[in-house]
């Protein structure tokens, strides 16, 4: 079967429901091929979803394999802890750096569509938290392609759609209707091609080679002072991004929502290892006092460690450290032992 449209889905929490519902929507005639992403916990099995999902509605749904050709009315679903990009006719699977703290994610597959795809791309953005997929959702619309939204309304969570329907799209619908829509969208002639944009080139070579490419990221934007999480790098400020964007040149990247999620996220991870090395050493000053080695000393820095102790520990139970606030990923695991 001819291929004439694409559609690539993304959803956070609540996903695995409302992709269910979704999928049970589907005649088992679509004519275009599905390709979703749904975040996961890096130990999540991608096969439970894919399995349910095959189980609930009409086409086939298998986890993608790495430069499989994929084909019209068949659903595939990304490889855990790997991101899934799309070519002219086959699929990349790879480990490359985390974007909006999550591997797979949703903004480089839509992105990798739109750059191969064009008009061809059909773009949904379904329930979940935080922000993902809107970026995607704006790369697909600059490269002539379709979008689509859950209306953040009829969401179970409505955070990641409602940020998607900022940036302009072209149909907003209830999950209920969104399988009638689809399949209308599907059969449809695309627009003609249009130039891609070079940024979004850009960064969908970034996401495919996993480049360490300052020249690159350089053209994206600005150096802004602050640290990637995720490598420790510099950041840049994308300039062409319609949110607050930013990038470091190994590929890990962020919107504003996900930059300040995971900073703080490390910051309680480094508080949690703090407490830790301090007990350890006021233990260990402890058991030099009992042993008689060093006595008056280790008193003094006993002390002071059992303070600094109490002011860590007192942070973390009042939750006075920032707290990570955005999406806990979803544990898609294995029932077998």
């Amino acid at each position: 079967m001819k291929i004439n449209r694409i559609v690539v889905i993304g959803t956070s929490a609540g996903g695995m429901e409302a992709l269910q519902e979704l999928v049970a929507q589907l005649l088992p005639s679509f004519p275009a091929p599905i390709f979703i992403v749904q975040h996961m916990s890096h130990d999540g099995h991608a096969e439970v979803l894919a399995r349910a999902l095959a189980k609930r509605g009409a086409l086939p749904c298998a986890v993608v394999r790495n430069g499989e050709r994929f084909k019209a009315g068949h659903i595939y679903v990304a490889a855990t802890d790997n991101h899934m990009l799309l070519k002219s006719r086959t699929v990349i699977v790879t480990k490359g750096a985390r974007e909006n703290r999550y591997r797979p994610a949703i903004d480089p597959l839509f992105r990798s569509a739109a750059v191969a795809h064009g008009p061809r791309v059909i773009s949904v953005v379904l329930t979940g938290l935080l922000d993902d997929g809107t970026e995607g959702t704006v790369a697909v619309k600059r490269c002539g392609g379709t979008t689509v939204v859950q209306d953040p309304s009829d969401a179970e969570y409505p955070q990641m759609p409602a940020s998607t329907l900022s940036a302009k799209v072209d149909h907003c619908v209830p999950l209920h209707e969104l399988g009638s829509l689809l399949d209308r969208l599907a059969r449809a002639r695309p627009a003609k091609r249009k130039a891609i944009p070079e940024d979004v080139k850009i960064e969908a070579i970034i996401a495919e080679r996993v480049l360490s490419d300052i020249r690159a990221v350089n053209t994206l934007g600005k150096q802004v002072p602050y640290n990637c999480p995720g490598c420790g790098g510099v950041l840049w400020e994308m300039e062409k991004s319609r949110t607050v964007r930013y990038r470091c040149h190994v590929g890990h990247s962020y919107t504003r929502a996900a930059l300040l999620a995971e900073q703080s996220g490390k910051i309680e991870e480094t508080l949690w290892i703090t407490l830790r090395m301090l007990e350890e050493r006021r233990n260990l000053l402890r058991s030099m006092r009992v042993k008689g080695a060093g006595a008056k000393s280790s008193i003094e820095r006993e002390k002071d460690a059992e303070i600094h102790i109490e002011r860590i520990r007192g942070l973390l139970i009042a939750g006075g450290a920032p707290n990570a606030s955005g999406p806990k990923p979803t544990a898609i695991r294995s029932k077998r032992p």
